[in-house]
């Protein structure tokens, strides 16, 4: 099902980034795996750097929320880290953490940001309608900035107006949303979130927010929704 954005009056785009602009392959067999080897030597080469001090507070300090929520956690720093990542749990230190290692990667040329070939297409159609095109994803500003401005597309940070991470709330939260759109700023009902999961999606349409499912290939089981428009395609928003 086509969306048209003239329909909807929409102002601004806001996407989401694994599963929807960039392939969870991808994410799952080279980014995380890059992250988990080169943590370590990261950290002990990094470990006085200011550029690191704040992913450090950060996961000490939900090092000690798990101790006091009854949980186990590993006390050396980077086991737990790797219990952050064998939970694949949406951590601010962690993922703060993660897109400092991806930087290296990044700018060292053994990593290349992935999208999908009907992405740059359509950042370009959106932009040329006067449309304003934002990121939100679990993963850091940071490591979006990366993605899309290495993408085997080309650069494709020219074309977006900003990102959002957790730090404005988690994904599943009505309350990021309502964040995102103060920031932007927008009325809610302006701004139309793309994302591959459902319980995002709800939460976005609680904010006001209108949304679009992405189901980008047959072996994504995302159930069916009517709650929700379907696409399979950036090509189907117009």
């Amino acid at each position: 099902m086509s969306v048209s954005l003239s329909a909807l009056q929409a102002r601004a785009i806001v996407l989401d980034v694994e599963g929807t602009t960039t392939p969870i392959e991808f994410v799952y067999t080279v980014l995380f795996p890059y992250a988990r080897a080169h943590a370590a030597a990261y950290l002990r080469r990094e470990e006085n750097s200011e550029a690191l001090q704040p992913a450090l507070d950060r996961l000490h300090a939900e090092q000690r929320d798990d101790l006091a929520r009854g949980q186990q956690p590993p006390a050396p720093l980077i086991e737990y880290i790797g219990w952050l990542m064998d939970q694949d749990r949406k951590s601010p230190g962690l993922k703060a953490l993660q897109g400092l290692v991806w930087r290296d990667g990044f700018e060292s040329g053994e990593l290349h940001g992935q999208v999908y070939p009907d992405v740059r297409p359509a950042l370009e159609r959106w932009r040329a309608q006067g449309l304003e095109i934002y990121i939100y994803s679990s993963g850091s500003v940071l490591a979006q900035q990366l993605l899309f401005g290495s993408a085997d597309g080309g650069d494709l940070t020219s074309f977006l107006n900003g990102y959002f991470d957790t730090g404005v709330g988690a994904k599943t939260s009505a309350a990021s949303y309502r964040a995102i759109a103060a920031a932007v700023p927008a009325e809610p009902a302006a701004l139309l979130f793309v994302s591959d999961v459902v319980a995002e999606l709800d939460a976005a349409r609680e904010a006001g927010l209108q949304t679009a499912l992405c189901i980008r290939d047959s072996e994504n089981q995302t159930p069916a929704t009517n709650r929700h428009s379907t696409i399979r395609s950036f090509d189907e928003i117009t």
